[in-house]
């Protein structure tokens, strides 16, 4: 695989298991969008896919709530993990209105949804743009070193620069990468976590890969468990070639499962189940 300086994610994809990862994933997308329910009932599946993707993105956040609890409740206020599970849900909602503007203005993007998840839950003047220096974040689940302000604002520029810019890469990697970045980052004072997460799904549509969005990644990460979540975020942060493989396959077992959770409610639409 040939790469160009406007396509330097390219390059990820020669790494070991990094296509296996890719043609898999690929694979169960166009299983599943070939479901003969995808058919007429397409709207039923991607709210039902961005439920079960809220609740995986919520549960990674410390609010481990079953679906149905997710479904009934209404108010989303009070308790921090009603507000963790409101605040995903609205990022799930927000994701497919951003889809035109991400390609050509990401960072305003990622204001966008930390802004939408924040909620009134973190004071004003820390929502919706990256943390000052000695600002502190709040991340309990992600426990590696946070990069200073400086170093924050340098790399956000040059992933929107790689966003921008376009290229060649598997939509997979690109969203992996988006993903691992962000969460290395946790470049706003909350909410990061669910922000990373939203903006791998924003990828995934975008790249036409789930351009219905019926697969969510969040359910499979949340599946996989917060230790191999965390474990394999490790790996993307050590930078080596092995750890961004590891990562970039977590993802790909991540949108396998969300496949497999959306094919399961094909099945029940077409048994007259749900």
């Amino acid at each position: 695989m040939s790469t160009t300086p406007s396509d330097p994610l390219a390059a990820l994809g020669d790494l070991p298991g990094v296509a296996d990862a890719v043609d898999s994933v690929r694979k169960a997308v166009d299983r599943v969008y070939g479901h003969r329910v995808m058919r007429r009932r397409s709207n039923e599946v991607t709210a039902e896919a961005a439920l079960r993707g809220a609740r995986g993105s919520a549960s990674l956040s410390g609010a481990d709530w079953n679906l149905e609890e997710v479904r009934r409740r209404t108010d989303f206020s009070g308790e921090d993990e009603a507000r963790i599970v409101g605040a995903a849900l609205r990022l799930t909602a927000e994701a497919g209105q951003l889809l035109s503007i991400w390609r050509q203005s990401p960072l305003r993007v990622l204001a966008r949804l930390h802004l939408v998840a924040a909620g009134g839950a973190t004071p004003d003047d820390t929502v919706g743009r990256p943390r000052l220096a000695g600002e502190p974040v709040d991340e309990p689940l992600i426990e590696a070193p946070v990069p200073d302000a400086d170093e924050v604002s340098g790399r956000l520029e040059g992933l929107s620069q790689l966003i921008i810019a376009g290229g060649s890469a598997p939509a997979l990697v690109t969203a992996s990468v988006v993903h691992g970045e962000l969460l290395a980052l946790r470049p706003f004072a909350s909410h990061n976590g669910l922000v990373a997460r939203t903006a791998e799904r924003i990828v995934l549509i975008g790249s036409g890969l789930d351009p219905k969005s019926i697969c969510p990644a969040e359910v499979g990460h949340a599946e996989q468990g917060r230790a191999a979540y965390v474990a394999a975020f490790e790996g993307y942060v050590s930078g080596s070639p092995e750890g961004m493989a590891a990562w970039i396959a977590h993802c790909g077992r991540s949108v396998g499962l969300g496949v497999r959770e959306s094919t399961a409610v094909c099945e029940a639409l077409q048994r007259g189940a749900a």
